[in-house]
C-alpha cells in the first residue's frame, strides 16, 4: 500500500533540541540563540512598535477631539491584556511545539492542513511586509533628520536590507550580537522617558513640537464602540513580532523551549511597561498629535528636554526600526523550512549552511523585500496599512487551535487555559475583521487577495511532491533486484586525455560503450575534421567503435538526440546513458574561454530524449 511522500524521508528531518546532538564543545551550540540573544534578534519588531503603536492610537481618537484622546490609556490597557493573553499562550506554544513554526505548528495539529495554510500564509505576508516598513520607517526618520536625503530613500532602503541580509547569513546568533548594542539602548531611553517622566508635573520642553500644526479634530466626535475598535485595531500594531519567538524556538540553545519561554515573557513585560508607561504619560502631558512629529518625540522631549537625552532617544528610534527587520530573519526562514519539510514548499528551504543558517529562506526574503521596497517608492506610508492584517489572522488561528489543543487533551486547569485562549482569540479576531475592514480600499484587497494564493501556491506544490513520490513508490516495498542491459554512448570531436578518462569511466558504466561524433559536410575552408579524427581513432584503437552522425546543417544537440532516440527505439538496452565530458576551468575568469558544447547537448538530450544525461568534469 503506498503512501504520500513522507517529510521524514524528503527533507532530512532534525532531532528535537535535547542537547545530545551538539557538537564537542558546544560549536553547534554557539551558533544558537541565548535570552538575551531572542530578544536582540527576535524581539526588535515588537519594541520597535512602541514608536508608532501609540500614535496610531492618538491619530484615531483625534478624531473625537481631546475628549477622545483620554481614552488613550484605557485603549492601550486592553491592548496590553491582550499582550498579556498572547504572551500566556505562546508560552504555551512554545512548550507544545518545540520545533517551531508557531500558529502553523498549532493548526496543522488542531485545526487541519488547510487551516494550517492559511496561518502559513499570513505569516509569511507579516514577515515580509514587516520588513518593508521596518526599513523604510528607518529610512523615513532618518531623512526626516536629513531632508538632503529623501531623494535617495530607495538606495538607502536597500542598502539597509543588504546590510541586515549580510549579518543574518552569518548565522542569527551573529545577528544578535550585532543587534544586542542598539535593542538595549532603545529600552533603556524608552524607560528612561517614562520614569523620569513620571516624576515630572509638566512637560520639561515642546520645542519639538513647537510650529508644528497640530491634528486634533476641532469639531468633535463622540467616542463611540467603534472608534474605539478602530482605535484597539490601529494599536494592536503594536503586537506585531510577539509570535516570532514561538516560530523560531530551534534557534534556542538548550534547553531550547525554557529558553524561548523566559524570552517570550521578557518580551511581554518590557512591551507592556513601555506601551502603558507611554500612554499614561500621553495623558498626563495632554500631548497632542502634530504633522511632521511623533508621538514618541514629543514624549521625549517632554521628559527629557530638548537636549541630549532628545536626540539620543532619535537616534535610537531610527537605527532600531532599520533593524526591525531582523525579527523576520530570524522567524520566516525557520517556517519556511517547516513548510518545506512538510513538501509545500521546495525542499531547498529546509537545508541549513553553516553557522545554523536557513541560507535559502533568508535570500528569499531579502529578494521579495526587496521588491516591495523598490515598488513602494520607499515610502512607509503605502505599507502601513497593509502591516498588521496577515500577523492578526495568524494570532486567531493560533487562539483556536490552543484552545482545540487544551480540550483534546484535557490536562489539568485545561478549561481556564481553553477559556484564555478563546479570549483571546476573540479579540485577536476581531482586531483582523476591522483592519480588514477599515483598510481594505488602502491595499488591504491585496492581502485578502495574496492569502488564498499562497495557500493555492502550497498545495500546488504538496501535490507536486506526492506525484514524485508516487512514480518513486515512497513507502512500498520494492521489487527484486533485475539485472539491466545498458549503453554508454560518450560524444567525442577529438583524441585527448579528456576523451580517454571519459572512455575509460564509461567502460565501468554500461555493458557497452558507444563513441560518437557529429560529421558536418566540408566547408572547402580547411582539413576535414572527421576524415583526420577518423584516422587518429583506427592509430588509437582504444577498443570503443566510433560512430559518425551525419548532420548537414552544422548542429551539434539535435542529431545526437536523434541518434539516441533511434538506439532506444530498437529496444536492445533497457538504459541508455550519455556521458558528456567537459573541462571544469580552475578560475571562475576562464569560463569565458569554453566553447559551452557539453551544456547545448545537455540541453538538446534533456528536451528529447529519456536518456540518463551524465556531464564528467575534468577539473584544471
Amino acid at each position: 500500500m503506498s503512501s504520500p511522500l513522507a517529510p521524514a524521508v524528503a527533507a532530512d528531518p532534525e532531532p528535537p533540541d535535547t542537547g545530545a546532538g551538539r557538537t564537542v564543545g558546544g560549536v553547534g551550540d554557539r551558533h544558537r540563540l541565548t535570552v538575551l540573544g531572542g530578544l536582540a534578534a527576535l524581539s526588535l519588531d515588537a519594541m520597535a512598535s512602541v514608536a508608532y503603536g501609540p500614535e496610531s492610537i492618538v491619530l484615531v481618537l483625534a478624531a473625537a477631539g481631546a475628549y477622545g484622546l483620554g481614552f488613550t490609556l484605557p485603549v492601550t490597557a486592553a491592548i496590553a491584556v491582550l499582550l498579556a493573553v498572547l504572551v500566556a499562550s505562546y508560552r504555551q506554544v512554545i512548550a507544545a511545539f518545540p520545533d517551531g513554526g508557531g500558529s502553523y505548528a498549532v493548526a496543522k495539529a488542531h485545526l487541519g492542513r488547510r487551516t494550517a495554510l492559511t496561518a502559513a500564509a499570513s505569516l509569511v505576508i507579516d514577515y515580509v511586509l514587516n520588513v518593508a516598513v521596518s526599513v523604510t520607517a528607518g529610512v523615513a526618520a532618518l531623512t526626516s533628520a536629513v531632508p538632503g536625503l529623501y531623494g535617495h530613500r530607495v538606495w538607502l532602503c536597500l542598502g539597509v536590507l543588504a546590510l541586515v541580509t549580510a549579518v543574518n547569513l552569518r548565522g542569527i546568533a551573529e545577528s544578535a550580537r550585532w543587534f544586542l548594542a542598539p535593542t538595549a539602548v532603545f529600552v533603556l531611553a524608552v524607560l528612561a522617558i517614562v520614569v523620569v517622566g513620571l516624576f515630572r508635573e509638566a512637560p520639561a520642553s515642546t520645542a519639538a513640537a513647537a510650529g508644528h500644526a497640530s491634528v486634533l479634530t476641532e469639531s468633535a466626535t463622540a467616542v463611540g464602540a467603534l472608534l474605539l475598535l478602530k482605535a484597539f485595531a490601529a494599536g494592536c500594531s503594536a503586537l506585531t513580532g510577539v509570535e516570532a519567538v514561538a516560530n523560531a524556538v530551534p534557534s534556542f540553545r538548550a534547553p531550547g523551549v525554557k529558553r524561548a519561554q523566559r524570552t517570550e515573557v521578557a518580551l511581554g513585560a518590557l512591551l507592556g511597561v513601555m506601551l502603558i508607561g507611554l500612554a499614561v504619560l500621553i495623558g498626563r502631558f495632554h500631548l497632542q498629535p502634530v504633522e511632521g512629529v511623533t508621538v514618541l518625540a514629543q514624549l521625549a522631549d517632554a521628559s527629557l528636554g530638548h537636549g541630549a537625552g532628545f536626540y539620543l532617544v532619535q537616534f535610537a528610534t531610527v537605527l532600531l526600526l532599520g533593524l526591525a527587520a531582523n525579527t523576520s530573519f530570524g522567524g520566516l526562514p525557520v517556517l519556511l523550512h517547516l513548510l518545506a519539510r512538510d513538501n509545500h514548499l521546495p525542499h531547498v528551504f529546509a537545508l541549513r549552511a553553516d553557522r545554523q543558517v536557513h541560507r535559502h529562506g533568508v535570500l528569499f526574503l531579502a529578494a521579495v523585500s526587496a521588491v516591495l521596497l523598490v515598488g513602494s517608492g520607499g515610502d512607509v506610508n503605502s505599507l502601513v496599512p497593509l502591516f498588521a492584517i496577515g500577523v492578526f489572522v495568524g494570532f486567531t488561528v493560533c487562539q483556536v487551535g490552543m484552545v482545540r489543543h487544551w480540550r483534546t487533551g484535557k490536562p489539568a486547569h485545561w478549561r481556564w487555559k481553553a477559556a484564555l485562549n478563546g479570549f483571546g482569540a476573540l479579540l485577536t479576531g476581531t482586531a483582523a475583521l476591522v483592519v480588514t475592514g477599515t483598510r481594505f480600499t488602502e491595499g488591504a484587497w491585496g492581502i485578502c487577495l495574496a492569502l488564498p494564493l499562497l495557500v493555492l501556491l502550497f498545495e500546488a506544490v504538496h501535490r507536486g511532491y506526492a506525484r514524485i513520490g508516487e512514480r518513486l513508490e515512497l513507502g512500498r516495498v520494492p521489487g527484486p533486484l533485475t539485472p539491466q542491459r545498458s549503453l554508454v554512448v560518450v560524444p567525442v570531436v577529438a583524441i585527448t586525455r579528456l576523451t580517454r578518462d571519459a572512455l575509460s569511466a564509461a567502460l565501468s558504466l554500461g555493458d557497452e560503450v558507444l563513441a560518437a561524433t557529429v560529421v558536418h559536410e566540408p566547408d572547402g575552408q580547411g582539413p576535414d575534421g572527421a576524415e583526420a579524427l577518423r584516422r587518429d581513432w583506427e592509430l588509437w584503437r582504444p577498443g570503443v567503435p566510433l560512430v559518425e552522425i551525419p548532420d548537414g546543417h552544422r548542429r551539434l544537440g539535435p542529431p545526437l538526440a536523434a541518434f539516441v532516440n533511434e538506439l532506444a527505439a530498437e529496444r536492445a538496452y533497457d538504459r541508455i546513458t550519455v556521458l558528456i565530458p567537459e573541462v571544469e576551468p580552475a578560475r571562475a575568469w576562464q569560463r569565458a574561454l569554453q566553447n559551452r558544447r557539453g551544456a547545448v547537448i545537455d540541453r538538446a538530450l534533456r528536451r528529447h530524449t529519456d536518456a540518463v544525461v551524465c556531464r564528467l568534469r575534468m577539473r584544471m
